[in-house]
């Protein structure tokens, strides 16, 4: 089993990649904490990195997880460049519930938090040529059962932008808000958004639990969803080129 956590679709993207190889079946983070998967013999977790650190939705669902503590854990990180602690992080969770990681490694991929800069992510493809060796490199060691950590190690400097102080900055500097001008309530940013935080009524409402995945922000097909007061020009919003829009709705 792969469990998943995406928003523009990279980290799924990546986990049907490794699930085919491995004749596993895919299900996001967010419905595998409601399952018993003891059963599982194999269990990965496909996630980006944000703000150097594990999005704080995986923080959170990783602990309530119901799994074998004799089970082959895995983590893959799809992120723009750098994993920063989200290995550390999980490795450590996983060890408070008795669990050993198995094996880690990172990929590449465009970065989706770039548009909140005035870049374009889909500028950004060139990486899954780049690095399309190391993801079937990644996928043949989790076939094989390697065990072997790849960027698990503690970082410093990613602790340090980790601190609650700054994290809640970062979360507050990216956390979107709706552009009640353009927004015409169709819900599609509520359906996207894998920890169920927007509502919509004649409008759309932001809660005040969101991660700063940006799904939201990439999908509005209004262009209604903004970052810093500034809305994303349609050209700049990005999905992974290998998943539909409604792989991502609920």
């Amino acid at each position: 089993m792969i469990l998943y956590f995406s928003g523009t679709g990279n980290s799924l993207a990546v986990a049907r990649h490794i699930a085919k190889a491995t004749d596993e079946t895919v299900m996001p983070l967010t419905e595998a904490v409601r399952m018993d998967l003891t059963a599982e013999k194999r269990i990965g977790l496909v996630f980006p990195s944000y703000d150097f650190n594990a999005p704080p939705a995986v923080r959170n669902l990783v602990p309530r997880l119901r799994l074998d503590p004799k089970a082959y854990v895995f983590v893959v990180i799809p992120c723009g460049a750098q994993a920063g602690n989200a290995i550390w992080t999980v490795r450590r969770l996983l060890r408070e519930k008795g669990i050993e990681l198995a094996y880690s490694h990172k990929i590449r991929v465009p970065d989706n938090s770039a548009i909140v800069f005035g870049r374009n992510p889909n500028d950004q493809k060139w990486k899954f040529t780049r690095f399309a060796g190391r993801l079937d490199t990644i996928t043949a060691d989790i076939r094989n059962g390697r065990r072997k950590l790849h960027f698990a190690w503690f970082s410093p400097l990613a602790w340090i932008m980790g601190t609650e102080r700054m994290e809640q900055w970062m979360l507050r500097t990216f956390r979107p808000a709706v552009n009640e001008t353009q927004c015409v309530g169709c819900g599609t940013c509520a359906r996207v958004c894998p920890v169920r935080n927007i509502t919509v009524d004649e409008k759309a409402a932001i809660g005040p639990h969101c991660t700063a995945c940006l799904a939201c922000l990439h999908a509005c097909p209004h262009q209604a969803i903004m970052v810093g007061e500034k809305t994303a020009p349609k050209a700049h919003q990005y999905r992974h080129p290998g998943v539909k829009l409604t792989d991502l709705t609920r």
